[in-house]
């Protein structure tokens, strides 16, 4: 790559909220032994909805870490950011950042799809039952997909570039992508990532309209990706916020260098046209192993898109096949998002955060529930497989036609 050796994007911090667990250690346990937590959807409201099984996030008290005042104004899925973003922090050393002399330095960069639908859905319910006076001023900002970007700069006074990302799923990725891209032109430190909140009434009824989304009532079967009983996708909420900066600031601080974003392309194919998604995600990943200076036998793991839909799951095979060449039938490849459920824009960063904790632990961790493959993959399931990870490749694509590929290497990497 062009950039000088000292700006390369580095991954110093990790933080989760997810359905398998609200901290990055939970989160790894629960993905490395391929548990399944997909279950009923319990929301209140959603009871008599088609979709049944869901992947929820639980045990979660955002006021344990977020100030009241924060809370009152924001949704859910910012709630899940600002966590994931204090927790990223910490890991990267950053806790303080806020008080830092150089509040330039520092940026944010966030994808969302879904947006805040239980707190628009409660304002609307307050402005139809009692009345325009019953709505709270905070519903103007609330819902927006922009939210949690503007909510973690303003809570930790970070003034660097900032941005949001809509290019559907994959705006998880390319968020990342962005992240990298800032680092190299000068940004000290990205807070990258994304989450989701979906499962709010509002919000369930504008996904029924998805044609890919599964309305299995059995959770052990309601996301199986890469197999004959694949009926679609389990929808998810949570996410990943991963801080992203200048290797030369995460050395001269002394912070380990958890991964490389080493290589990143989009395409856009159109809204699910899955047959073509093939060609457009290919050259995704070709074009991401050429800014990774990368060759396809290096990849030693596939984090896949894994919709669950027998026409993109063999897309997504064929994709990899004519990117790879041979090599995409023998890497390993894994979808652990099968346990949690697809959380939109959020399930390639929790992707990207397992991959990172694949390579430093040497495991790569299975696809939960699924047991036939029925395409020319070597798709790990049952167990974790001991392995020697440096590179990785993660791919989404979006419900829009958006497709995206990330390359990632080892942080040991010279």
């Amino acid at each position: 790559m062009s950039e000088p050796h000292d700006r390369r994007a580095a991954v110093t911090g990790i933080g989760v909220v997810a359905p398998n667990g609200t901290s990055t250690d939970t989160f790894w346990k629960a993905t490395q032994e391929g548990l399944s937590v997909l279950g009923p959807v319990t929301r209140e409201g959603c009871e008599h909805l088609p979709l049944k099984v869901a992947g929820e996030v639980r045990d979660f008290d955002p006021g344990v870490t977020i100030e009241e005042r924060f809370l009152v104004q924001t949704d859910r899925f910012t709630h899940f950011a600002m966590a994931a973003a204090d927790f990223a922090l910490d890991d990267a050393r950053l806790g303080q950042a806020e008080t830092s002399a150089e509040p330039y330095s520092i940026g944010v960069v966030t994808a969302a799809g879904s947006g805040g639908g239980a707190f628009g859905q409660r304002e609307l319910q307050q402005l139809w039952g009692k009345g325009s006076r019953f709505v709270g001023p905070y519903q103007s900002i609330a819902w927006f997909y922009a939210a949690s970007t503007g909510q973690i700069s303003i809570r930790r006074k970070f003034k660097g570039p900032c941005s949001v990302v809509a290019s559907d799923e994959a705006g998880g990725l390319d968020a990342l992508a962005h992240a990298a891209r800032a680092v190299r032109r000068g940004t000290d430190v990205i807070v990258a990532g994304s989450t989701e909140a979906p499962l709010a009434p509002y919000s369930v009824v504008c996904q029924l309209g998805y044609e890919e989304l599964s309305r299995e009532t059995d959770p052990s079967r309601a996301y199986r990706p890469f197999t004959d009983t694949a009926c679609g996708f389990v929808p998810a909420e949570g996410g990943a916020m991963l801080v992203v900066e200048a290797e030369r600031s995460a050395r001269e601080r002394g912070v380990p260098v958890r991964a490389f974003v080493a290589g990143h392309a989009a395409t856009f194919t159109g809204a699910s046209r899955w047959a073509e998604s093939r060609d457009g995600l290919a050259q995704a990943v070709r074009q991401a192993l050429d800014e990774a200076g990368c060759a396809p036998e290096e990849i030693d793991v596939v984090f896949a898109d894994a919709l669950g839909v027998p026409e993109a799951d063999r897309a997504e095979a064929l994709a990899l096949a004519d990117a790879l060449g041979a090599h995409g039938a023998r890497v390993p490849v894994t979808a652990p998002k099968a346990g949690t459920g697809r959380g939109y824009c959020a399930a390639p960063v929790l992707d990207t955060a397992a991959a990172v904790l694949a390579m430093e632990h040497g495991v790569i961790p299975p696809t939960p529930n699924v047991v036939d493959v029925c395409h020319d993959l070597d798709l790990v399931t049952g167990h974790a497989r001991v392995a020697e990870v440096r590179t990785a490749l993660v791919l989404s694509r979006g419900l829009m036609g958006s497709n995206s590929a990330l390359v990632l290497r080892h942080g040991a990497t010279q």
